[in-house]
């Protein structure tokens, strides 16, 4: 396929986002309705720990938790903040901000 005709996580998944776990830490949540797409996205490996930390240009230990949850459909990730929810210098109290990088992998 021409890349330029790739579709990307944004035209697969209906749901992309991010949000607290806790005040620590940030959970991303990836979603599909159709279950042909979530297959897509999990055969073409495209999204990782070391992905997604070079997507959010963190560390990778900073990727403390990677799930393909198949009973949802779902790729589910969670990071450690810099610092916690709310504390001086934080710049995304509700962590609702962060997911902005992942839609534009595109998916072979």
């Amino acid at each position: 396929m021409d890349r330029r005709n790739m579709p990307t996580l944004r035209d697969l998944a209906s749901t992309i986002r991010s949000k607290n776990a806790g005040v620590d830490h940030i959970t991303f949540d990836i979603i599909f309705k159709e279950r042909a797409n979530f297959e897509k996205v999990r055969d073409a490996k495209v999204l990782s720990p070391a992905i997604v930390a070079g997507l959010l240009r963190i560390p990778e230990n900073r990727v403390t938790d990677f799930v393909v949850f198949e009973p949802a459909n779902a790729i589910k990730f969670t990071i450690r903040r810099e610092r916690p929810s709310g504390s001086p210098g934080e710049r995304d109290v509700f962590g609702s901000q962060q997911y902005a990088p992942l839609f534009d992998v595109e998916v072979p």
